[in-house]
């Protein structure tokens, strides 16, 4: 059950983070369209999915989560999306190749704040 209000922060992070994936994905879709050849376009284009899909999930994570899982939950998909989607995003406009060092942390993240948001909604049945 989504529990409301959530906090004034919580919402502010949802927010900002939903509204950047749509801001980047419109800006890669329109602005850099002829500015970024194939295989940077690709790389522009998984960031966003990335971010646009781990934004669902941070929200996911502050309606649903409960306790200390939850919260670490969100914090590793925020965190997710600014290491790994901010790393492609920095590659796909021209960064150095050691930038891609970054990418495998967000998606470490990634997978630990699915892994802590399951934790967070299991039942004490089980």
């Amino acid at each position: 059950m989504l529990r409301h209000p959530v906090s004034t922060r919580a919402g502010l992070l949802i927010g900002a983070a939903g509204a950047s994936a749509v801001l980047l994905g419109a800006f890669g879709a329109h602005a850099l369209r002829d500015v970024l050849d194939a295989p940077h376009s690709e790389l522009w284009h998984t960031a966003v999915d990335y971010h646009v899909w781990h934004a669902l999930a941070l929200a996911l994570a502050v309606g649903l989560g409960r306790g200390r899982s939850g919260r670490v939950a969100a914090a590793a998909f925020a965190l997710g999306i600014v290491l790994f989607s901010g790393s492609l995003y920095a590659l796909a406009l021209g960064a150095p190749r050691w930038t891609g060092i970054i990418t495998p942390f967000g998606g470490m993240a990634f997978i630990s704040g699915w892994i802590a948001l399951g934790l967070s909604l299991r039942t004490s049945g089980d």
